[in-house]
């Protein structure tokens, strides 16, 4: 699907920026309408994803986890097998294969969890380009590891103290460090937010996901798959599953927003099941605000879902039905962290973790010959260390 007018999904997307970044993004709009079916340039793109990232990745049936339900049958898509740990060196290596060919030697963007930072500064390192990264000062320490990955590999992590020193601050002082140095800096998203064609390059460099998701089901046995969940907080990886069953009414699509610490409460990231339409970092889209239009604080034991808003055409996913959104909190996300670890002996991200934790809700619902697929966006450790303080140390979480 390409974007309306403007770049427009239904009502929601658009172009909300300064003028002085307009030449950037109708530049990168052009060359991108340009080079997207470029034989040569989609060769050299699924070259790095199979021979460097490691695609395709694969479709595993969890039998231990089914087992465990009782019902149905559970299948995760492993993009936590990935180079770097999870779905974001999709992104990473389409955008940097377009800043190169753009002759941009610079490279910016933001990150919240740390795997977007890591997976750009992975791929500056690979093709020999200037990075840095800015990233909120509370997920700098709740996420150390990556913030020392990101500097091993050669790039610069810049702090960001302003507001709640998180996704949404670091996305801020992305756009305005691109904007100062628009000519020879190339900003990558990390997710399908911003203006546009931002929405709809990740979309698309992200939609292999779904891609091998279709051409793996065939092989699924006695069953019939009916329904994709993944985590959404700016919402690569959902988009990223969901766009290619875009069509198919009879696959349920489902996106699990974080509900922090409750719903009622004020400390939620829920923008698509609590939030209302508005502008946030250049684009029209569903977002937490308060009566007067101020952007209200995300809150998430996640630091990949932590951020007030979300993609555009997740907005438009929604009011059309192609997709359900929920919520779910922090309490029942770490504890499908936990259990996927003991059943599976495979740690999942956080992010992932609020995806896992609907089969909750859904699988006693689901027939034996039905097939569940979940989105497991991202590996578990780069989080242990977080869980394990929440938790109060590492011996009470495993004696609990």
């Amino acid at each position: 699907m390409m974007p309306g007018k403007n770049g427009r999904f239904g009502k929601y997307g658009g172009r909300f920026v300064p003028e002085t970044v307009m030449p950037a993004l109708l530049e990168l709009s052009d060359f991108y309408s340009k080079i997207k079916h470029d034989p040569e340039f989609q060769a050299e793109f699924s070259r790095y994803l199979k021979e460097y990232a490691g695609r395709p990745t694969a479709l595993y049936f969890a039998q231990n986890l089914t087992n465990y339900y009782g019902r149905g049958k559970i299948y995760l898509k492993r993009e936590d097998l990935l180079h770097t740990g999870a779905h974001k060196i999709n992104n990473a290596i389409g955008q940097a294969l377009l800043a190169r060919r753009m002759g941009k030697p610079r490279i910016v963007a933001e990150t919240g969890a740390g795997q977007h930072g890591v997976a750009c500064a992975t791929v500056a390192a690979l093709f020999g380009l200037e990075c840095r990264v800015f990233m909120g000062e509370e997920d700098m320490e709740r996420q150390a590891l990556n913030v020392f990955r990101m500097r091993l590999l050669g790039s610069e992590v810049i702090p960001v103290t302003s507001g709640s020193g998180t996704l949404k601050d670091a996305t801020s002082e992305a756009l305005r460090y691109w904007v100062a140095n628009v000519r020879d800096t190339h900003y990558i998203i990390g997710s399908v937010v911003g203006p546009h064609p931002y929405p709809m390059i990740v979309r698309d460099f992200q939609s292999i996901i779904g891609q091998e998701v279709k051409e793996q089901a065939v092989a699924i046995a006695d069953a019939k798959l009916k329904m994709i969940i993944a985590c959404v907080g700016g919402g690569s990886n959902a988009m990223g599953i969901f766009y290619p069953f875009k069509d198919d009414a009879s696959i349920r699509k489902i996106g699990v927003e974080a509900a922090g610490k409750g719903l009622t409460s004020d400390e939620h990231a829920a923008s698509l099941s609590l939030g209302r339409p508005g502008v946030l970092h250049g684009a029209y889209s569903y977002l937490l605000q308060d009566a007067d239009g101020q952007v209200i604080p995300a809150y998430s034991i996640s630091a990949g879902l932590d951020y007030p808003g979300v993609g555009p055409e997740h907005s438009f996913f929604k009011e059309t039905g192609v997709a359900k959104y929920v919520a779910v909190t922090d309490q029942q996300a770490l504890a499908a962290f936990e259990r996927l670890a003991r059943t599976e002996g495979v740690i999942p991200a956080l992010e992932s973790s609020h995806a896992l934790a609907y089969l909750e809700e859904i699988m006693p619902e689901t027939r034996p010959d039905e097939a569940v697929v979940v989105c497991l966006s991202g590996r578990g450790d780069k989080d242990v260390q977080q869980v394990a303080k929440y938790w109060g140390d590492c011996h009470a979480a495993i004696d609990r």
